[in-house]
């Protein structure tokens, strides 16, 4: 049997959604009658919270207005999911301020939980590890965040001020298709009416963004994620890479994510094409995918798999 002080509480959380109930919306609600449900309500008003009544046929209840509501009541499931996920998006770069945001709602909520529950939790917290690496955050201004984000969705172009890798800045008219979070940044892709491509743009390269009139539609079929991935893969790095790696295609996409480069199946495997800043780095990943290649170019990737390949066997004649 549901407790009244239950139903007290689930009362309070139906009002904290906004706006006014009815009466009935509210007896049916908690399964009860109409007059239990004043009861209720007066219950609450002697607890401080200041429900106000609207007279009428159709009268009910609203919270007042501006009014500051007191701390969610989490259960102990909801509680660790909150903090787990505070903790896992500061260490995924998704936060702000080098997580300051998170670290201080984790603290808010810390503060009003039960002391048994806080001090599991806070066990849970020094003894967990992650096998994934820490990502340093490029947070992007959360005002920037919001209006994307807003923008895209009732497509609605916008006005960006950026700021390139080259340190040149200006504006940008974008018709904003989606945002993507990715290795530790947020992106932005759509339609840049600068350049009459789609492009995409790092968020915290962003200093303003303001709405602009007019609307636009997304092309069918259009992936944003893919389009970020893609870009990412293009971008131009010092060296340019095509190698073949002989396997299938499902097994190197499947090894292989679409941000370090362009596969297309070849008579005789799979060609990658992809950019690198540094050669080492690209010889080091060719050699742990464990399958035969055949590079095109560049030659000095050759010379880098040579120089690899001999410090690997003199680190195992060491080992001897």
């Amino acid at each position: 049997m549901v407790r009244p002080t239950a139903r007290v509480l689930a009362l309070l959380e139906i009002l904290q959604a906004g706006g006014g109930f009815t009466l009935a919306d509210l007896a049916g609600r908690l399964g009860v009658d109409e007059r239990t449900v004043r009861r209720y309500v007066a219950h609450l008003a002697d607890l401080g919270v200041p429900v106000e009544a609207r007279r009428g046929r159709y009268g009910g209840y609203r919270l007042a207005p501006g009014y500051k509501l007191p701390p969610l009541m989490l259960t102990d499931e909801e509680a660790v999911a909150v903090v787990l996920g505070l903790v896992a998006a500061t260490r995924a770069g998704l936060t702000a301020a080098e997580g300051a945001a998170a670290e201080s709602a984790t603290a808010k909520i810390r503060r009003v939980l039960p002391a048994i529950l806080g001090r599991r939790i806070d066990a849970l917290l020094a003894t967990v590890d992650f096998t994934a690496p820490v990502r340093k955050p490029s947070p992007p201004g959360i005002e920037v965040l919001l209006m994307l984000a807003e923008a895209a969705r009732h497509h609605q172009p916008v006005s960006i001020a950026y700021t390139t890798w080259r340190g040149q800045s200006g504006e940008r008219r974008l018709d904003p298709y989606g945002l993507v979070f990715h290795a530790g940044r947020w992106y932005v892709t759509g339609h840049d009416h600068n350049r009459q491509a789609v492009r995409t743009f790092r968020l915290d390269r962003i200093g303003t963004a303001r709405p602009a009139q007019g609307g636009f539609d997304i092309p069918a079929g259009f992936d944003p994620t893919a389009q970020v991935l893609a870009g990412l893969a293009a971008v131009p790095y010092a060296h340019d890479i095509s190698v073949v790696l002989h396997t299938s295609l499902a097994q190197a996409q499947r090894r292989i994510p679409p941000s370090v480069g362009a596969l297309t199946e070849v008579p005789d495997g799979v060609r990658l094409t992809a950019r690198a800043e540094r050669l080492d780095g690209a010889a080091q990943m060719l050699a742990g995918l464990g399958w035969p290649f055949t590079i095109d170019r560049p030659d000095k990737l050759k010379d880098e798999i040579r120089a690899l390949a001999a410090r690997l066997l003199t680190d195992a004649d060491a080992g001897r």
